[in-house]
């Protein structure tokens, strides 16, 4: 085996992931040498409060992605039909107030207003996973963070290299490929991957969480334009009065949400992208419980309580809204699709999301095993990795707020860009799905030892203390 290379990716996809165990799993060993027991494993079983919570979230993600397919499907028929004129006049619809630049269309409306929720929601994640979650651990939170970094850096860079002499201003798009869509890849792994490992499901969960983040600082950083330090200000402290309440473990609606609404206006009129001040008051919220409270063992922080209560709106509303009235691209048919395909940003597009993604988040992943010399989980393979990997090309909606956001909302460039995502995003879940299915065939029979619960006590023995799966067993 070469040196580096995933053990995995040379052997049949279709194999057991407990045979070959030393040469599939351990790419740093030399073949036929057992690996050493350690902690310093790739994708290791988290523990059950946390494997529990996440499987809740991706059932309401999962959710959500149907919703979001929806919304797409239903936007993409209309403004493609005879009545396609009703779509856009819906669409461009101005509504609100003209003080602090609030007569927006109702497209707008979507994607800075609705998406302010989602990521108010990626906010709290993020930070709950760092604070209370798995991911406070350094070895762990390692893996998602540099993948996440990789899987942005490389499809960048190929688009800057597809379109560096296309001018027009065509590398204002090099963001647009560098998001991960959480709603439509989980939905495609819960399809495809119903008996794969939970590791994997959090690893995806988790990066796209992290991916999120990394998006709203380059549309922060890149794609802010005409910037107001007096509205930003006021903005920065509203925020800080939401952060000063929520830390006193204040939960009422009535103060927190027109603070919120405050800050986010103020951010909008601000010149940067409104979505930010989402982010921002998401990290003020506190994780863990005051010692007055009963400390962090007396249950859920006010973190966990606000992201029950708003992921259903973020997964089930915002973001179905808002890909509703993103997606809605007139094709003109095969010879419109086809045109839209000749673009080079479309182009540079697809090729990113696909190749780019795939390779940049699975090249981290191996960087990380190599320098660290951390082995891959004894429960997974690198098929498995690479799927996961090929499901992060599966970027939309923070695709489509970045395409409008260079090109203009409803340019002729816009409408590329469009389809670019879809297209780019759809043969991303195809290929995915074709590694995963194959994948899942193989966990099928080993799904029921995962659920096997022999002492009863609600808790599935792969996650009692001294089974023989976790690391560093006899």
């Amino acid at each position: 085996m070469a040196s580096g290379v995933p053990g995995s990716l040379v052997g049949d996809p279709l194999g057991d992931p407990k045979s070959s165990r030393p040469e599939r799993f351990s790419p740093m060993s030399t073949p036929g040498t057992p690996p050493t027991p350690s902690s310093n494993q790739l994708f290791r079983r988290g523990s059950w409060p946390e494997t529990r919570r996440i499987a809740e979230v991706l059932r309401q993600e999962t959710v959500g992605g149907a919703l979001l397919l929806l919304g797409t499907v239903v936007a993409l028929v209309w403004a493609n039909s005879p009545w396609s004129h009703g779509y856009t006049g819906l669409r461009d619809t101005v509504v609100g107030p003209h003080a602090l630049h609030l007569d927006l269309t109702l497209g707008q409306w979507a994607a800075d207003g609705l998406l302010a929720v989602f990521f108010f929601v990626a906010g709290l994640e993020l930070k709950r996973e760092f604070v209370a979650g798995d991911l406070r651990d350094p070895r762990r939170a390692l893996v998602p963070v540099v993948a996440a970094v990789g899987g942005m850096v490389l499809p960048a860079l190929l688009f800057v290299l597809v379109n560096l002499s296309t001018g027009d201003g065509a590398l204002r798009g090099w963001a647009v490929p560098t998001a991960t869509d959480i709603a439509f890849a989980v939905a495609v792994l819960a399809v495809v991957g119903t008996h794969l490992p939970a590791a994997l499901r959090t690893f995806l969960l988790t990066l796209a969480v992290v991916d999120d983040l990394l998006a709203i600082v380059v549309i922060a950083l890149f794609y802010s334009s005409d910037l107001a330090f007096l509205p930003l200000l006021g903005s920065l402290a509203a925020v800080g009065v939401f952060g000063l309440l929520v830390q006193r473990r204040v939960r009422s609606g009535w103060l927190l949400v027109p603070l919120a609404v405050l800050a986010w206006a103020l951010m909008h009129a601000s010149g940067i992208h409104a979505t930010v001040a989402g982010v921002l008051l998401g990290f003020t919220v506190p994780v863990l419980r005051s010692q007055a409270a009963g400390g962090p063992d007396a249950g859920p922080g006010l973190a966990e309580h606000l992201e029950h209560l708003w992921r259903p709106v973020s997964a089930g509303v915002a973001v179905p809204v808002f890909a509703f009235f993103s997606a809605g691209v007139a094709v003109g048919g095969l010879s419109g699709f086809g045109e839209s395909l000749r673009d080079r940003v479309a182009v540079g597009i697809v090729v990113a999301l696909v190749v780019g993604k795939t390779l940049g988040i699975l090249g981290a992943t191996a960087l990380v095993s190599r320098f660290t010399q951390a082995q891959l989980d004894r429960s997974l393979s690198w098929w498995d990795v690479l799927g996961a990997c090929m499901l992060g090309g599966i970027g939309f909606t923070v695709s489509l707020l970045i395409g409008e956001l260079a090109f203009g909302a409803g340019s002729e460039r816009d409408e590329h860009v469009k389809v670019a995502v879809l297209t780019g995003s759809v043969l991303a879940a195809v290929l995915a799905s074709i590694v995963l299915r194959l994948r899942n065939r193989t966990y099928r029979r080993l799904d029921e030892l995962e659920r096997a619960d022999a002492d009863g006590d609600g808790v599935p023995d792969v996650f009692e203390p001294g089974h023989p799966s976790e690391p560093g067993h006899p």
